[in-house]
């Protein structure tokens, strides 16, 4: 299966919390998208890997992603290795996107900066013939996605641009909701992290206002990139 987007996260609920709302905006204009997770989250104070994957299922579905794999790297011990990058390969390979989504370059979660460059890492040597690999024995094609876009976690680090979610903020909420493990519950009598407070929760919107603000749009999602992007003409641009 082709796709036009493949949207990758360190954890489960990274991509829900950097990107829903564009990957629910792109779905709706009938581009084929999908989401690896590198791994089960395992080490979250809150749920279990068990309860994630679930979580992750749920969310998949109010996304309207055609497909979602876990690549079950070390939750806070993967490294951006050969043996890691192999596998982010395979994937870019599997689904041959053009745009790849990846975390945030710098973040306060310390597998969300690893995240960032093992996936751009791979993608740039998912390109290269020479290096093999295989699905269930058949050998893949290389394959280098056009763009690799970060979109933006904890840290508020300023967009390179920022795309319009507007009518999609609340299907967004409904899909970070989905774990219903990890964010705001006020019957929950586990420990409490720092995404699980209401104002983190809260967060998730009036960061949306606030970007979308800067363009005159109602909500907004914002993204990094890698080289300079180009456009045909300036009307490009409004």
């Amino acid at each position: 299966m082709k796709l036009d987007i493949l949207a990758f996260g360190a954890h489960p609920d990274d991509v829900e919390l950097g990107c829903a709302g564009t990957i629910l905006k792109e779905v709706s204009l009938g581009k084929k998208v999908g989401i690896v997770d590198l791994t089960r989250g395992e080490l979250g104070t809150r749920g279990t890997a068990e309860t994630r994957d679930q979580e992750a299922k749920d969310a998949a579905k109010i996304l309207g992603v055609l497909v979602r794999e876990n690549l079950r790297m070390r939750d806070g011990f993967f490294v951006n290795d050969e043996k890691h990058q192999l596998e982010v390969i395979k994937m870019i390979r599997k689904y041959k996107p053009e745009i790849v989504l990846c975390n945030a370059i710098d973040d306060r979660h310390i597998d969300h900066g690893k995240g960032s460059k093992l996936v751009s890492d791979a993608c740039f040597l998912s390109g290269l013939m020479k290096i093999e690999t295989s699905i269930d024995g058949k050998p893949q094609e290389a394959w280098r996605p056009k763009v690799v876009y970060h979109y933006i976690q904890w840290k508020n680090i300023t967009p390179d641009f920022v795309v319009d979610i507007t009518g999609f903020e609340e299907k967004k909420v409904e899909a970070i909701s989905a774990y219903k493990t990890q964010f705001y519950d006020p019957n929950s009598k586990e420990p409490a992290t720092p995404i699980t407070s209401k104002n983190f929760f809260e967060s998730l919107n009036y960061r949306a206002q606030d970007l979308g603000r800067l363009v005159g749009k109602d909500f907004a999602e914002g993204f990094t990139v890698e080289r300079c992007l180009a456009v045909n003409s300036l009307e490009d641009l409004i």
